[in-house]
């Protein structure tokens, strides 16, 4: 290929393009990395169903108060996601579902009762406005919080005349500590106050840490609008996941490898087999980069819609190379006639690329579809693999193939 038509090919516009993107992909997989799904870095998944189905805002609440109660608690890499308007699916990273199940099990509802267990409500969590660090003593604990103006006056309305009196304080319908506090002269004076605070004593220093941690992260985040119960958990060592990564990335190659050697015996020229791979390649590389920008988890499921898509792209470039080399004109003298006829097989070929492209992304959509809308373990799955298969062929239709078919067109000449 002389130099006039490497440059005629690198300036064409599908061309500069291509190479745009996957300089682009390749900074942001390097600057934000790739979220790796729950079977590849291991971790736990927890299968949430609500007492009854719900309506979108209070799906949304109840998933936001689980995925504060998380992070508060300390758990990293936690994604809280709906599975339809009945059931939440929780996935979380090096942690196993037991050390969870206490926070996202419960709806948080917190109750203080001032003289007796059966007294009526003087303050509930919808009366807490702020809630402050826990402080630990010894085996003693206590969450200062704030409450509103109207759960102030309430308070002390119901406290008034009550002083020396036990304050009883359930969280869940559970009392919090088994020795209540004293409500103070203070507090019974029927004064409003804002500060308030919960204490409570564990049988050592690590319980009295584990109770005010829980009592904190619950208070801090609000409580659940319906109550809630675990279906089902999984737990993926990060072992596992590592074997799963290594397997997945000696499969890409051995694929890379064979699929080189297939087109070389194909084709018998090493100048069409070796751009195939390198648009393979590329395919790869811009949608790992998308995922990348868009957060998107890259599981066992994307690995496989990911060589699905790239095993279309293999076919479609054959189907390219075999187009234009089947119509060309033997000993044609004309060169514009020639080119011309190049062109319209390069069109012609396209056009099936296309019309197969169309094919396979109308059979993902339904599948990816249920997934979203559903959201269930087995379901998500398939959707992920789906929603990868639909992002490669787009970006093998979009980009690399226009751009490898240019690179025909151009080595014709």
């Amino acid at each position: 290929m002389k130099k006039r038509h490497i440059k005629e090919f690198v300036k064409d516009k599908r061309v500069m393009l291509l190479i745009i993107l996957i300089m682009v992909s390749i900074a942001s997989i390097s600057v934000l990395g790739i979220q790796q799904g729950l079977d590849l870095k291991g971790g736990s998944l927890i299968q949430l169903k609500l007492e009854e189905p719900v309506d979108t805002e209070t799906m949304n609440i109840v998933t936001n108060v689980l995925d504060k109660r998380l992070n508060l608690f300390g758990v990293q890499d936690v994604k809280v996601r709906p599975g339809g308007d009945q059931n939440v699916i929780i996935e979380m990273a090096g942690v196993s579902p037991e050390e969870v199940e206490r926070l996202i099990g419960s709806p948080g509802k917190f109750e203080a009762r001032i003289g007796n267990e059966t007294a009526p409500v003087a303050l509930t969590g919808a009366d807490i406005q702020s809630v402050s660090m826990y402080e630990i003593t010894d085996t003693q604990w206590m969450v200062p919080f704030q409450v509103t103006p109207s759960g102030a006056q309430k308070f002390a309305e119901m406290a008034k005349g009550l002083g020396g009196e036990k304050v009883y304080m359930f969280l869940d319908g559970n009392l919090i500590d088994k020795n209540p506090p004293q409500l103070s002269e203070e507090l019974a004076t029927g004064k409003p106050a804002v500060e308030l605070s919960i204490t409570g004593g564990g049988a050592n220093v690590e319980e009295a840490q584990e109770q005010a941690n829980q009592v904190y992260t619950v208070l801090k985040t609000g409580s659940l609008p319906v109550q809630i119960s675990i279906t089902g958990a999984s737990t993926v060592s990060p072992e596992l996941g590592d074997q799963f990564l290594n397997g997945a990335v000696i499969a890409g190659l051995l694929a890379i490898l064979v699929i080189t050697g297939m087109i070389f015996i194909r084709y018998r020229k090493a100048i069409l087999a070796l751009p195939i791979v390198i648009t393979c390649v590329s395919e790869v590389v811009i949608v790992m980069g998308i995922a990348s920008i868009i957060q998107w988890n890259i599981d066992l499921a994307a690995i496989a819609g990911l060589i699905a898509s790239v095993g279309t792209g293999v076919d479609d470039q054959i189907i390219i190379t075999d187009e234009v080399l089947v119509k060309q004109v033997s000993g044609e003298k004309n060169k514009k006639r020639r080119l011309t006829r190049v062109r319209m097989s390069v069109k012609n070929a396209l056009f099936i690329i296309l019309a197969s492209a169309g094919t396979l992304i109308a059979a993902m959509l339904p599948l990816a579809y249920v997934g979203f809308a559903r959201g269930a373990s087995g379901i998500g799955t398939l959707a992920g693999f789906a929603f990868t298969t639909i992002i490669g062929v787009l970006v093998g239709v979009l980009i690399t193939r226009p751009a490898y078919a240019k690179f025909v067109e151009v080595f014709l000449k």
